[in-house]
């Protein structure tokens, strides 16, 4: 049984809409939106994808009616992005919406100048090169970003309120992400501020998790903190079992993760950053998903031997048992 405990949503940004996609199609009987993603089509990028035609819907757009959409799908092979892109650039898509994290959106980016581009991304798109500004993208990208900082930062908060003790936890990222030092940086940080020793690993594929695994154990860590990143999220089944199997209390990074028997999770509803990208289609600047979810797996909990405190669940957004 799952329970919603609070569900709430600030936009920030405050240009004016910009390119709208019927202008970007004035010479075509219906505006065409091109679906670039490096993952593969399935029952969880289904859901996404219903995410983003409700954003489309909330703007006016029906595919079929008065919007046609060309889907293109890397199947998890991240070097077939740039053709994909090109594909869509020679296809003359009105609007080309990159999602999936990096490196869509520079796939995207490098295969076209001029056709408009919305992203979804996971880091700093000004650092990236996406755009100039947040607040003026400029140039032909824009879309939804979300920062890991803050997100790590309050993982290591919440886990040092479930296990006040642990002196040692474990951090594990993907040293291959453009993104990951930004958020190791905030993971450290945030761990000296809470009095306690950080364990950096690394893994930048799934056969490098039973090594990382086998190192918390040598160090002895209590807990682990898991970094956001795309290829924690895809292979999350691999990393709750290897949680499981090691007795390590551990939070990650987006609610199905939890769903998967992850015990903790606390960051951006995606869903709802898909939801977003379908509205911005062709109108905002870049905007910062701030809609956070902290999701807890009382299940999993229980398998660990630990008492989620009724405060904890108290601020959950999700309890599930």
């Amino acid at each position: 049984m799952r329970m919603r405990r609070r569900e709430f949503i600030t936009l920030l940004g405050g240009a004016a809409a910009a390119w709208p996609l019927a202008a970007r199609a004035q010479q075509a009987a219906m505006p065409v939106v091109g679906f670039l993603h490096p993952a593969s089509p399935g029952p969880f990028t289904h859901q996404l994808l219903a995410a983003f035609h409700l954003g489309l819907n909330e703007v006016g757009y029906i595919e079929g009616r008065n919007v046609a959409i060309e889907y293109r799908w890397a199947e998890g092979h991240f070097d077939r992005l740039p053709e994909l892109a090109a594909d869509l650039v020679r296809r003359q898509v009105s609007v080309v919406t990159a999602t999936g994290g990096e490196p869509t959106p520079q796939a995207a980016k490098a295969a076209t100048q001029t056709i408009p581009i919305v992203f979804a991304a996971n880091g700093d798109p000004v650092r990236e090169g996406l755009v100039a500004s947040l607040n003026r993208p400029a140039g032909n990208a824009t879309g939804i970003t979300v920062f890991g900082g803050a997100a790590v930062t309050k993982r290591l908060q919440l886990m040092h309120d479930l296990m006040p003790n642990a002196a040692t936890i474990a951090y594990l990222m993907n040293p291959s992400n453009p993104n990951a030092e930004i958020e190791m940086s905030a993971a450290q940080v945030a761990a000296r501020s809470l009095g306690q020793q950080m364990h950096v690993l690394s893994a930048s594929n799934e056969g490098e998790f039973d090594a990382a695994f086998a190192a918390m154990v040598q160090q002895r860590a209590s807990a682990l903190v898991v970094a956001s990143d795309a290829l924690f999220f895809w292979q999350r089944n691999q990393l709750v079992s290897l949680a499981a199997r090691h007795g390590m209390p551990a939070i990650y990074y987006l609610r199905e993760i939890a769903v998967a028997g992850g015990l903790m999770t606390y960051g951006n509803s995606l869903p709802d950053a898909y939801r977003l990208v379908g509205v911005y289609v062709g109108r905002l600047p870049v905007v910062q998903s701030t809609k956070f979810e902290f999701v807890i797996n009382l299940k999993t909990a229980n398998a660990l031997g630990l008492t989620i405190p009724n405060s904890m669940q108290l601020l959950a957004d999700e309890v599930i048992e």
